[in-house]
Formats: C-alpha cells, sequence, structure tokens
C-alpha cells in the first residue's frame, strides 16, 4: 500500500520508499525513513496536495510523491514493547 492510498486520519509505519527518484535524499531529509510512524491528517480540496504529520510535524506532499513511499497500517490497540 502506498502512503497516498491512505484515508485522513489513518497512521502507519513507512516500509520503503521508491529507489528510483531523482529526489529520494530529499524525501529522506524530510524525515520520510523507513521505520517512521506517519499519520495522513487530510487533502487539499482537489487533491493535491497531502497533509501529513511525520515525526512531531506537518509536512505537505505532493500526491505523486506520496504514492512512492510504501507504509503498512498501524494498529492503534497494540501494545508497544
Amino acid at each position: 500500500m502506498n502512503l497516498a492510498a491512505l484515508r485522513p486520519g489513518t497512521r502507519a509505519r513507512i516500509v520503503a520508499l521508491d529507489p528510483a527518484r531523482a529526489d529520494l535524499t530529499r524525501l529522506l531529509e524530510m524525515g520520510l525513513i523507513p521505520g517512521q510512524e506517519i499519520e495522513f491528517l487530510r487533502a487539499a480540496p482537489l487533491g493535491d496536495p497531502l497533509q501529513v504529520r511525520v515525526m512531531g510535524y506537518e509536512l505537505a506532499l505532493r500526491r505523486c510523491d506520496a504514492r512512492s513511499i510504501s507504509v503498512e497500517p498501524v494498529n492503534e490497540g497494540a501494545a508497544h514493547v
């Protein structure tokens, strides 16, 4: 599943970023690191950009960038070890 497919209010964990992206370093520098938890907050009225929360701050991403970020949903009820 990719980040763009999430619904507002959904939390997920970043699994991987598309290594073929020319701007991969830029995405990593923004905190979009595999293993990091991310929350999809909302999409703009026309669907682009998307607003997410990662590492305690809010970030706007283009939908094409969000499609290149693989995520897995986080089970809200699971206890952290």
